[in-house]
């Protein structure tokens, strides 16, 4: 079975070796027709501490490391720094 690949924005890189990324999903609701949007966050494993805040990360699941991290940063892009 392939693992679960999602496309997130870091929203905390306070931790070691840890970020938090904001996902984001939009679906159409069943009885009011209405597109709506909601996110969760998820612990994502980062080995080297290379993504910061507003980042766009992939995350893909892996075995759990600690309670809450079952996720690993995969590949990302640096935000854009715009001045």
């Amino acid at each position: 079975m392939p693992k679960r690949t999602l496309q997130g924005v870091v929203v905390s890189d306070k931790q070691d070796k840890t970020v938090v990324v904001r996902v984001d999903r939009r679906f159409t609701h069943p009885t009011m027709k209405k597109t709506v949007r909601r996110s969760k966050k998820y612990h994502a494993h980062d080995e080297a501490n290379t993504y910061a805040v507003g980042d766009t990360v992939w995350i893909e699941e892996r075995r759990p490391i600690s309670k809450l991290k079952c996720w690993e940063v995969v590949r990302g892009e640096k935000k854009q720094n715009v001045q």
